[in-house]
């Protein structure tokens, strides 16, 4: 894999759902927690699969998971689970569903402690700042780091399931609290504001 392509950096490639996503969205900040659960969602449903597939039915998640809204998902009861394991647009895993009502009520009650997501996860974080590398090769980018593992070991212990070290490193990436975008990245700036 070309560690840039078309100025980006080359794990998009040329796919063009998957280069709006690097563009607009993969490295810039969030703070919103609805939008944090999305993530902690969709990176749970990754778990074996390609991010790009989860990324072509992240409309379908939302729709199926209540606009990723944690308290009408942590309401969410077994018939819901088993609505869910008949809607086509999702992955159809039912430890992957049950763990994303899990996660709400996790998520919920870690929000309960912290005040929000946002301010649980900036107090793993060095002076609760974003993490800024400065890679030149994908090669170089880990798949999970010391932090990582700080925080998908606590959120194992606070409950939360198919949240492992890479997944929560995933997770950092995708949300900006680690901006892994290479230094040839023509977003790499706009991801640092």
């Amino acid at each position: 894999m070309d560690d840039l392509i078309d100025g980006r950096c080359g794990w998009c490639g040329s796919d063009k759902l998957y280069q709006s996503y690097h563009d607009n969205e993969w490295g810039r900040l969030v703070s919103d927690d609805n939008a944090l659960f999305g993530l902690i969602t969709l990176e749970g449903a990754q778990a074996g699969l390609s991010w790009i597939t989860i990324l072509r039915r992240r409309d379908a998640y939302r729709d199926a998971f209540c606009n990723f809204d944690p308290h009408k998902v942590a309401a969410m009861t077994d018939a819901d689970v088993d609505r869910l394991m008949l809607c086509p647009g999702i992955i159809r895993n039912r430890l992957k569903i049950k763990s994303v009502i899990t996660n709400a009520r996790a998520f919920l009650s870690v929000v309960a402690q912290f005040g929000s997501f946002f301010n649980y996860i900036s107090s793993f974080l060095p002076d609760g700042r974003p993490i800024v590398n400065a890679f030149v090769h994908l090669a170089d980018v880990p798949a999970s780091s010391p932090i990582s593992d700080a925080i998908a070991t606590d959120m194992r212990r606070r409950g939360f399931k198919f949240f492992g070290s890479t997944i929560c490193y995933a997770f950092l990436q995708s949300a900006g609290f680690v901006n892994d975008h290479l230094l040839a990245c023509s977003c790499r700036n706009a991801t640092a504001k």
